[in-house]
């Protein structure tokens, strides 16, 4: 028997007496003691624990979120569907006859409308939302915070921008409220309490039972036919929902028209609370549109990201890096690299990818196109953002 031979067998009995009889592993070193675990273990036991596992923790780090966003199908089904209704319209065809094509009459005057918002930072959208509705609007209410929804402080962007509101003067009602959240707290109950506030500055306002109510963000804008339809028609449902297209960026990126959250409601007094959920089942197909992340500026995305409700979804630091975002917008791509949030398989993957480019101003808000070079940045073909 060679040397070599008995050496290797005198260390692995050693070793099994190590790992064996744990008493006496405290007189070896470190070193011997980690060659006596390694000695037990094969290549493939070897390549688990030490690549596979570390990997696998890695693209779970990285992609966790696609991967929940992937599965969703196995544990969520979609919502109970809306009873949609055809939305008939065109300028030339009377209002007695549209209400009548939607199985609704016709008042001998129209209702009042109140469109009501809550207000962050969204200047361009703002204006263009409230010229699309102005002939037809009686009372505009807004309500402004110095906090976002996250607890990050901000200027009251509005007040500053007051001067450029004057066409709504005679009909404004503007309230401001200290930011009541702190930061780390859960941001939708700050949402929800500036909601609670709303309502009382709508009563401040003078709505009264019947009048009409429009609730959506800022930049869910009904068309000015649909609400001039919804004023005059008698009949119509207390809550109606709005089917709007859904655009990201500008109006380039047609997403889909899954948007329903906005919604129309013949106030009752002490019963209608303002909210931004499903408060009914009937929807109103193609009723305006819903342009999410529509900016001006580079910057201005980036405090969107951070400020909203949803600012968890900014998982690493360089989602915020300005090159980044600017290159996200002119893709189509999401900016928070998300998979599509969807209730199927087939539409998750239908939707994967970047958003195809329309080339389509066919039917937009009439102020955007009027001042196309104000806004060239909304229409299709003109991607290129402003850095700050």
């Amino acid at each position: 028997m060679s040397e070599g031979y008995y050496n290797s067998k005198k260390t692995d009995d050693i070793c099994g007496d190590v790992c064996s009889q744990q008493g006496t592993s405290a007189a070896l070193s470190m070193s011997r003691r980690l060659r006596c675990i390694f000695r037990g273990l094969d290549i493939k036991t070897f390549i688990f624990l030490f690549m596979v596992i570390p990997t696998g923790i890695i693209f779970v780090y990285f992609h966790g979120q696609k991967i929940s966003y992937f599965l969703r199908p196995l544990w969520e089904s979609p919502p109970k569907p809306f009873h949609e209704i055809p939305h008939y319209y065109h300028e030339n065809v009377s209002m007695e006859t549209l209400c009548s094509l939607h199985g609704w009459g016709i008042r001998e005057s129209p209702r009042r409308v109140f469109d009501a918002v809550l207000f962050s930072n969204e200047v361009d959208i703002l204006t263009l939302r409230w010229k699309e509705l102005h002939p037809y609007v009686t009372h505009y209410v807004i309500l402004e915070s110095n906090s976002t929804f996250t607890g990050l402080s901000k200027p009251l962007v509005f007040a500053s921008n007051r001067d450029n509101f004057k066409f709504v003067k005679s009909r404004l009602t503007y309230g401001v409220i200290g930011g009541g959240s702190r930061k780390g707290e859960n941001p939708f109950v700050e949402e929800a309490y500036q909601r609670v506030v709303l309502d009382r500055l709508l009563e401040k306002a003078g709505i009264e039972d019947d009048d009409l109510l429009i609730m959506s963000d800022v930049d869910e804008i009904p068309s000015a036919h649909t609400i001039n339809l919804l004023r005059w028609c008698s009949d119509i449902p207390d809550v109606l929902h709005l089917q709007l297209k859904n655009y990201l960026y500008s109006f380039e990126f047609f997403l889909d028209n899954q948007s329903w959250r906005a919604s129309i409601h013949r106030y009752r007094t002490g019963k209608t609370r303002y909210a931004h959920y499903r408060q009914g089942d009937v929807l109103l197909s193609d009723a305006g549109w819903h342009c999410s992340f529509c900016f001006r500026r580079v910057s201005e995305f980036v405090f969107k990201m951070k400020a909203y409700s949803h600012y968890d979804r900014v998982r690493f630091a360089h989602y915020l890096n300005h090159d980044r975002i600017q290159d996200v917008i002119c893709k189509g791509s999401d900016l928070f690299d998300m998979l599509p949030e969807e209730y199927t398989f087939k539409e998750i993957i239908g939707k994967m990818g970047p958003i195809p480019h329309s080339y389509s101003a066919v039917h937009l808000p009439s102020y955007l196109l009027n001042n196309a070079e104000r806004y060239k940045y909304l229409l299709p073909g003109n991607c290129r953002r402003e850095s700050s």
